[in-house]
This record gives structure tokens, C-alpha cells and sequence, in this order.
């Protein structure tokens, strides 16, 4: 059905496009994904670009939706920053991350006029060329080592051709989409990695995707969205670049381990501190945000070196590590493009500092926050991540086990196979991930697994938010509590006194091995302290102790 055309750049248009951006992404994604190939073999190029758009447009819906009750509609200020704050917070991986700063760019400048009371700014052609020439220059600044042949020089290309065009809106976002489309068909004779494969940038490729769909916002008509049409040779194997925006260096050769992501609350001078110190650590680092809100990208070998980098500059969180996997996974030299790992583990974890530990033992991890269960969704899209023949997958609490369920069962429909070990805490997740051998059959090792999961007794301390009744008695809010395997067991007025006593408790019934984690909140000497206790009290049983970060409870302890 035909859109109706949009003269002017307002809120509406903001909403048309948005819409019609997330809707030519999902008809590419598979497309995209496909035929991924470089840097990293992961088939979620697409997915990516799609997600972070779909953000984007949910934040924009919000607006509107708030506007549903009363008088009025939202101004062209709401909408593009609701768009640019819900790409920035949404946004997955390289690519993504730099479609959210191009959102950005565009919206610092229509939302400079957009705030007018009474009349409703017309940000008309001569606007919009600012916006798009604002965005390219924002997303080339946010990333640490700009490579042309990527989605950076797509984007510049297009600002080049809206510069030059007159006209409406219409007119100029027409000149971007065609400046972009040949700048895609170029990319291949400008990075030698991507002629050798003769291949097109992925990231370049959803760009023109979505000023494909500013075109038909503004004129009503639809454009055409074949990939193919935009590569020199038609005979030519065509492929699409994964992810990999500015991070390539042309030579093909092997990257880091990991993708580490992650919001940040930080200053200015922290953020550039920051970049400083990520620059050296990795590769692939993209920066994109302000105004004190951060997203970080990061393609790390230590990933809880950048988690740490992250926690001494501000407070991150929806912090999301991924394994690449084994061999030449980097650059889909040697085996055929797609070609998955056999066995991967999934783990939900409370913590930054889990985090970094789960994902150095190989596993890909999501995070959760106190009051910010993950929903299935976010567990399928790991399970995805890992791009495993077989997962295994770690909710890690007790509370996920009908959310893990639901994602587990999503992932069997797509040809993944996936075992739910029901895990309760971190400590016996990561009592599971000690035993785990990819070389063994997979149904062996998820027994194996389970079993050591299921002789980890478990336990956190926690201070009690407010007066209740529990299995141990009356408490009062600022109480210390102590669960043992999820039931109120103590009761006190000290952290370091409690946690001893739950310790002796669980010791009771015996134990080889006492697992400590401690938050970024408990006192400094709880796990001396602990490891004392254990050394005076209990012979033959082996303390290690873990940094948790913000994890919410002050203490988990595992005893198997």
C-alpha cells in the first residue's frame, strides 16, 4: 500500500520512516545473514541492524503513545530524539552501534528547530542535507579507526549526494539513496578483503535499506531493495560484510575472542579516557552517545579487562559479552561461510565481574541486573549469538526457568539443539561450566554438567529492603540476610557475622570446595574473613573467591 507523501520532515514523517526502515530491514535480514562471511562468521548482520532499528521505532511509538490520551502530537524534537535514545540504547553489534550514531547526527540537528512552541518547525530539503551530512561526520568520529569500503564511507557518500541535490525532502533524501547505492557497489574495489570475496559492506548494505525507506516516507513510492542490483559484476558470488563497519583492516587475518558491549553512565572526560585505554585493549572500538549515555563496542581477548575499563570510567550495564568461537571463525578462511562451533554454553549472569569470568571460560553470557530479569527474547538472541550446533543453556535462577524454557524452545525451532540445565544461582553455573568438554557427546555432558550444578548447595547475602516475614523470622529493612538455597536461613546486624554462619551451615553437610563471589558492596574484608574460617575449621576444603561487581547480592557462596 502506498505511503503518503511527506512534504516536510516532522514528527510524523519521523514515525512513517521508522516504520517503513524496520519493515525493509526484516524483509533483508535473512538475506543479510545468510551470506555473511567477514570478520566474524556469525550469520547476525541483519539481526543486528534490524533490532536496533526496531528499538528505535518502539521508542518513537511510545511518543505518540503518550499523546493518545490528551491534545496534540509530539513535536519533531520528541520523535527524533525518542528514535536516537532508543537506537542507542538497542543497538547490537558494530553495525548497529554505528546506525545508532548516524540516528544520532541526524536528530542533533532537526531537533535544533524542533522544539518551537505554536508552530511547527518545516525542516524542509535544505535541513535534511544537514542532517545527513551531521550524521556521517558523527559516525565516522565515533569510531576509532576509520577503513573506507564500510558502512562510514556509504554514509559519507550519501551526504556527498544529498549535498548536491535540490528540492524537498523528497528530492534530497532520492540523492542520498542513489549516492549510497553506488557508494555499496564500490566497497569491494576499496577494501582488498572484501574484492577477494566479492563481497558488498553488510553494514552499507542495511544503510541503503533505510534511506530507501526515507525516499518512500517522503514520496510515497518504494524503491527497489535488490542487493544485487548494486554489485558491478551480476556474475560475481555476491556476499555480505558481517559487522564489519570500520574494524577491518583489509589483511583478513585473526581477530580478538570476544565482542564485548555494554551501556555506560559516564562524563565526557571519562568517556575519552576510556577510548584511550579500549583503543589499546582491542580492536573494532566504536564510542557512540553523549549527554552521559553511552553505548561501547568493543572486539577484546580479555573481556573482563573491558567490563573493568567500563566500571572505573562510570556504571555500565546491559553488558552483553559473546564468544566468536574456535579456529578461523574470524575470517571464514577455511571452512565454508556460516560454519557454526558444535557445542556452546549460554549463562545469564548477575554481574560485570561473572561476566568477564563466564565469557574467558568460553560461554556467551547476558546480563541481569537487580529488577531487570532478561525476557526470552534476549536469551534466544544469545543462543543465536553463540552460533552453535548444541547449547547449553544456564539461566542461573530460579526465577528464569520458565523464561529459559520458552527461549530454549524457540532456539529448537530454528535447528538449534538446546539443553536447559535448571541452574539456581551463578555459583552452581559456574560448578557446570568447570566440568563442561565440548569433545564429549553432548548428552554426556550436560549429565555431567547437571550433576555438578545439582551437589552445588547455594547461597547469597542480602540486606533486607524493607520489614517481612520469612522462613527465619520477622525482618526489618537494613537486616542481613542469608538464603540458603533460596529460603531465608539467618538473620543479623553484620554482613561479615551472617555470611559466617551460613557458611558453617552449608558446611554442616559436608563440602570439598567453598566458591565465594563477592559485589561490589560488601565489605572489603568479608572474603578474607570467610577464607580464615574455612582454613581454622574445616580441613581438606578449598576456598577460591570471585569479583562479582554490581551484582546485587553482597555475597553468593557455592559449597560442593
Amino acid at each position: 500500500m502506498a505511503q503518503v507523501p511527506q512534504t516536510f520532515f516532522d514528527a510524523l514523517a519521523v514515525r512513517t520512516w521508522c516504520g517503513l526502515a524496520l519493515g525493509a530491514l526484516g524483509r533483508a535480514r535473512e538475506e543479510i545473514d545468510a551470506i555473511n562471511v567477514y570478520p566474524v562468521a556469525d550469520g547476525d548482520t541483519g539481526t543486528n541492524l534490524y533490532l536496533t532499528l526496531e528499538s528505535a521505532a518502539t521508542a518513537v511509538e511510545a511518543v505518540f503513545a503518550g499523546y493518545e490520551t490528551g491534545d496534540g502530537e509530539p513535536s519533531l524534537a520528541d520523535a527524533v530524539r525518542a528514535m536516537a535514545h532508543g537506537a542507542l540504547i538497542g543497538a547490537r553489534g558494530n553495525s548497529g552501534t554505528i546506525l545508532a550514531q548516524l540516528l544520532r547526527g541526524m536528530a542533533q540537528v532537526l531537533s535544533q528547530d524542533g522544539d518551537a512552541v505554536g508552530e511547527e518547525p518545516r525542516i524542509d530539503g535544505v535541513g535534511l542535507r544537514l542532517a545527513l551530512r551531521r550524521a556521517a561526520d558523527s559516525a565516522r568520529q565515533a569510531v576509532a579507526h576509520p577503513v573506507e569500503g564500510t558502512v562510514l564511507t556509504v554514509a559519507s557518500a550519501a551526504a556527498d549526494a544529498a549535498e548536491g541535490a535540490e528540492g524537498d525532502c523528497g528530492a534530497v533524501a532520492r540523492a542520498a539513496y542513489e549516492g549510497a547505492r553506488a557508494a555499496l557497489a564500490a566497497t569491494p574495489g576499496q577494501l582488498e578483503v572484501l574484492g577477494r570475496a566479492g563481497v558488498v559492506d553488510a553494514g552499507g548494505r542495511g544503510l541503503v535499506a533505510v534511506l530507501g525507506a526515507l525516499v518512500e516516507a517522503f514520496t510515497g513510492e518504494a524503491v527497489r531493495e535488490n542487493a544485487r542490483a548494486a554489485v558491478p559484476d551480476a556474475h560475481a558470488r555476491v556476499a555480505v560484510v558481517s559487522d564489519a563497519g570500520p574494524c577491518a583492516d583489509g589483511n583478513g587475518t585473526d581477530g580478538p575472542a570476544y565482542e564485548v558491549i555494554y551501556l555506560l553512565e559516564a562524563d565526557d572526560t571519562a568517556v575519552d579516557r576510556l577510548r584511550e585505554r579500549l583503543d589499546a585493549l582491542g580492536e573494532c572500538l566504536v564510542v557512540v552517545g553523549g549527554d552521559g549515555l553511552w553505548n561501547v563496542h568493543v572486539h577484546v581477548d580479555d573481556a573482563g579487562a573491558a567490563v573493568e575499563l567500563g566500571v572505573e570510567a562510570g556504571r555500565p550495564y546491559r553488558i552483553r559479552i559473546t564468544h566468536f568461537g574456535l579456529g578461523d571463525a574470524h575470517t571464514g578462511r577455511g571452512r565454508p561461510p556460516r560454519e557454526r562451533v558444535q557445542r556452546a554454553v549460554v549463562a545469564v549472569v548477575p554481574g560485570e565481574g561473572l561476566a568477564g569470568l563466564y565469557a574467558e571460560a568460553g560461554a556467551t553470557t547476558v546480563l541481569a541486573r537487580p529488577g531487570e530479569p532478561p525476557a526470552s527474547g534476549e536469551l534466544v538472541q544469545a543462543v543465536r549469538r553463540a552460533h552453535a550446533r548444541e547449547v547449553v543453556l544456564l539461566p542461573n535462577d530460579a526465577e528464569l526457568r520458565h523464561t529459559a524454557a520458552a527461549a530454549a524452545e524457540q532456539a529448537r525451532t530454528e535447528g538449534i539443539r538446546v539443553a536447559l540445565i535448571p541452574t539456581r544461582s551463578a555459583v552452581q553455573g559456574i560448578a557446570a561450566l568447570a566440568v563442561h568438554e565440548p569433545a564429549r557427546r553432548f548428552d554426556e555432558d550436560v549429565v555431567q554438567m547437571t550433576s555438578a550444578a545439582g551437589a552445588t548447595r547455594y547461597a547469597e547475602v542480602v540486606v533486607a529492603e524493607h520489614e517481612s516475614w520469612t522462613t527465619a523470622g520477622i525482618c526489618q529493612a537494613g537486616d542481613v540476610l542469608g538464603l540458603i538455597d533460596g529460603d531465608v536461613a539467618v538473620i543479623g546486624p553484620d554482613v561479615t557475622a551472617t555470611a559466617g554462619t551460613v557458611l558453617d551451615r552449608m558446611l554442616q553437610a559436608g563440602g570439598e570446595l567453598v566458591t565465594l563471589v563477592v559485589g561490589d558492596e560488601a565489605p572489603e574484608t568479608v572474603a578474607e574473613h570467610l577464607q580464615a574460617r574455612v582454613r581454622e575449621s574445616y580441613l581438606a576444603v578449598d576456598t577460591v573467591v570471585y569479583r562479582g561487581g554490581r551484582q546485587g547480592a553482597l555475597l553468593l557462596i557455592g559449597v560442593e
